[in-house]
């Protein structure tokens, strides 16, 4: 979280944040090292994140307990926590051909979704909404679609969209957990997969009640919570920047501006923080610095992205007219050495189709902060096309929006603090992923944790 409007007046965010920060690095411990720094640049981090030695995933670190804690249930079976191995290709796998489909068959799918969540919108005034809010519904059913291969009912929209803005309200720290309604969406997808009703071949190599967490954890937590977060932030960073939504608004099919301004959003704002790795044997940092096995690597890709490039901390597509997004600092989708998202080709087919959806109703307004980790779910103010100008209503909403978002600014500061100290308490104390590894060292539970669902 950074300050938003009126940050220099406010002086408890600033001071939150730090406690924050303070709370979270005592959960990495003292074997841990942060990529890039002072010392190692991005050469190194490049290194070291493409090195054999660094995938071990979870076991090891105690940051581990924490994120299995937030992924529950079924974090030990979740694809981006599995250990190395057969288990984990087989995973893999699955998941590769759930999400293969051609490139106009899946835009159109989420051309359709999003459209479906944008007939609820009025189109006769402007709207305030959280642009996260609203476009969750739609990824809900664009993944459950892909899935189950049949349109999605509102019933398990509603159920899917739930459970992804749980997960992500507890990673954020702005909600606490809610097992219960994570345990409904379990019910609903063991029910399907008891029933075969899931078209595609599932891992062999998972029991059923863990082949239903892989389902839930992949594609209706990660998959839904991911397209969300990206979406809304394209769409802020359009809201706050009208040069460059004028441009893509003129001319919608300029697939290659759109995609420059498609790079420069996760240039500027990547989904992922921070990835963590375990090393499994010794990593040279540099001539006199040597990882040992069992080290902790924290790869910082906000700092990488920064690096190498003019004014990183302006936003400007026009910069990608010059560049190649594989000679550039830029893994928006990981690092390909190391399990790089498996959605990285369908994941900028079906943004384009939803920012084209939006823009061609909508003109977007907003003077909300613009954070990497847009903990507010991005307020913005949606104009229908077409809607004769109201301009000084226009500039009393952008007041009323530029205030609400300084004060929630604070209100948020101390909640994400008050509850993320809560949430760090609770998974050391249920010690998730430490007790896995201690009962099964070879990374197999034949029977999730039941943990996993409780409070």
């Amino acid at each position: 979280m950074s300050g938003g409007p009126g940050a220099d007046t406010w002086w408890l965010p600033r001071t939150v944040v730090a406690l924050r920060v303070r709370v979270f690095e005592k959960v990495n411990g003292d074997r841990t090292v942060t990529l890039p720094n002072d010392r190692h640049g991005p050469e190194v981090f490049e290194r070291v994140y493409a090195h054999p030695a660094a995938d071990g995933r979870s076991a090891g670190a105690g940051l581990s307990d924490l994120f299995w804690y937030w992924l529950a249930p079924g974090p030990e079976v979740h694809q981006e926590h599995l250990e190395p191995g057969e288990r984990y290709e087989d995973v893999a796998a699955t998941t590769r051909r759930v999400l293969a489909g051609s490139s106009p068959e899946l835009a159109a799918a989420a051309g359709r979704a999003v459209a479906r969540a944008l007939d609820t919108v009025p189109d006769t005034r402007i709207s305030l909404v959280r642009l996260r809010d609203l476009v969750m519904p739609a990824w809900a059913e664009f993944c459950y679609e892909l899935v189950f291969r049949e349109p999605c009912p509102p019933h398990a929209r509603d159920l899917i969209s739930a459970h992804a803005d749980d997960v992500v309200s507890a990673l954020k720290c702005t909600g606490l957990r809610h097992p219960r309604r994570r345990a409904r969406l379990t019910a609903y997808l063991s029910d399907r997969v008891a029933a075969g009703e899931v078209p595609h071949r599932l891992p062999a190599s998972l029991s059923p009640p863990e082949q239903v967490h892989y389902l839930q954890g992949t594609f209706f937590n990660t998959a839904v919570v991911q397209l969300s977060e990206a979406t809304a932030h394209l769409l802020l960073a359009l809201a706050r920047h009208p040069r460059v939504q004028h441009r893509l608004s003129a001319d919608p099919r300029d697939d290659r501006y759109l995609t420059h301004v498609l790079d420069e959003t996760m240039r500027r704002y990547p989904l992922f923080g921070i990835a963590h790795r375990i090393t499994t044997g010794p990593i040279p940092l540099d001539e006199d610095t040597v990882l040992p096995a069992g080290s902790v690597v924290c790869f910082s890709y906000p700092d990488y992205h920064a690096t190498g490039h003019d004014r990183p901390d302006v936003f400007d597509p026009d910069r990608w007219s010059a560049l190649s997004a594989k000679d550039v600092h830029h893994i928006p989708f990981g690092m390909a050495a190391n399990r790089p998202c498996p959605a990285w080709r369908l994941s900028p087919l079906v943004l384009r189709a939803a920012v084209r959806e939006v823009l061609r109703r909508f003109r977007l307004d907003s003077t909300a902060s613009h954070t990497r980790s847009i903990p507010h779910r991005a307020p913005c103010l949606l104009i229908p096309r077409g809607l004769p100008p109201r301009p000084r209503r226009l500039a009393a909403l952008r007041r009323f929006l530029r205030w609400w978002d300084a004060v929630e600014d604070v209100t948020r500061g101390v909640r994400q603090l008050v509850l993320g100290t809560v949430m760090v308490l609770h998974a050391r104390h249920q010690r998730l992923a430490t007790r896995h590894f201690a009962e099964h060292p070879a990374g197999r539970c034949p029977v999730p944790h039941p943990e996993g669902n409780s409070r």
